[in-house]
């Protein structure tokens, strides 16, 4: 093995080596890992700040919640539709305003 590879932790699902923040599960989907590096005489507080901005920037946290647990197509569907009926009734409510 090379040095830059690392295994990553153990998760629910099995994973491929990471290479360069870079994971590639066994489904074929590659997923970038969010990394900060600590610059010289910085603290960990500003450090562990911009870590937390770029997970939220990448959507890491809302992609784990999304494939947290299994929907059926069905269910993804009916989801998905209960959402674009609440945007209308948003739509709607704010241009009779």
């Amino acid at each position: 093995m090379f040095g830059c590879f690392k295994r990553p932790s153990q998760g629910d699902q099995p994973r491929a080596l990471e290479r360069d923040g870079v994971v590639k599960p066994t489904r074929g989907v590659y997923h970038r890992v969010a990394e900060v590096k600590i610059q010289e005489g910085e603290s960990i507080e500003s450090a562990l700040r911009r870590f937390k901005r770029k997970v939220q920037q990448e959507d890491i946290i809302k992609d784990i919640k999304k494939h947290s647990f299994y929907l059926k197509p069905g269910d993804k569907r009916r989801a998905k539709q209960a959402l674009a009926r609440k945007r209308n009734r948003k739509k709607l409510r704010r241009e009779s305003e």
